[in-house]
């Protein structure tokens, strides 16, 4: 009997074995999906779906001298994505908003890239769907909702992409990243920031402050007149955001809690 109970215990020890391991290695697995699989498709999807209305707004505003359809198509469509995706990937959308976050330890260098990729490739696809949509006509005069710099100030143009995405990259930071000063309003926030920076600065630089956002209709329309300020602007932009943070709070390490 002694013997029999020995060999039962064993076997039931091996048994419980298997299927510890089976789930450690599902553990795993899952993690790893979480961790950068999924965040990426956010970002993917995400931009996806605000260069699609970006657009959209862009084109079907083709005859108003006006911006109001495109700032607050903009502004809407990107608050309720952070709302909705904000959870999984951050909700940014946007490589100088990604840039920002993680000079200021928001986030892993190791999604930098990843993110910033997904980015340019939902943006393509965006801008895809409404070459796919609209009438040719319709599209070809709005250029398809890319950028056009038509008062040839390039210094212009190009600090006014600074300054419209210090302003947004600041509140995203502030509002979502740091510890200190992190708000469940900070979708509302962005979205507005968007909505006024178009306002502001639509009718001098487009008020693109998202690379993403000109590279997808760029490729779809085949259009890259001074596509350069669209990058050096946000980059710039993102990078004044992180000198004001860090002149603001200091050592983030012992004085701003990032999340």
């Amino acid at each position: 009997m002694a013997g029999t109970k020995a060999k039962t215990e064993v076997f039931t020890i091996d048994e419980m074995g298997e299927p510890s391991a089976e789930r450690s290695d599902t553990n795993k697995k899952t993690c790893i999906f979480a961790q950068y699989v999924q965040p990426c498709l956010a970002e993917l999807f995400g931009t996806t779906m605000f260069v699609f209305v970006g657009c959209a707004s862009v084109i079907g505003n083709v005859g108003d001298a006006g911006v109001i359809q495109p700032a607050v198509a903009h502004g809407l469509a990107l608050g309720v994505l952070i709302m909705v995706l904000g959870q999984i990937s951050g909700g940014h959308f946007n490589p100088a908003v990604s840039l920002s976050v993680y000079l200021c330890g928001g986030m892993g260098l190791s999604l930098l890239l990843p993110y910033v990729l997904a980015q340019m490739c939902g943006g393509m696809i965006g801008a895809g769907l409404t070459k796919v949509i609209y009438p040719t006509d319709l599209y070809n005069a709005s250029l398809g909702g890319a950028f056009n710099i038509v008062n040839d100030d390039l210094g212009k143009t190009t600090v006014a992409e600074v300054m419209m995405t210090l302003f947004l990259t600041t509140v995203v930071c502030m509002g979502a990243v740091n510890g200190q000063t992190r708000s469940p309003s900070a979708p509302f926030c962005i979205g507005l920031t968007v909505t006024a920076n178009i306002f502001a600065g639509g009718m001098v630089s487009g008020a693109c402050m998202n690379p993403a956002r000109a590279f997808g209709p760029a490729v779809a329309a085949n259009h890259w007149n001074h596509h350069w300020v669209y990058w050096v602007g946000p980059a710039s932009g993102a990078l004044l955001t992180v000198m004001f943070i860090r002149l603001l709070f200091g050592d983030q390490k012992t004085r701003v809690v990032f999340k």
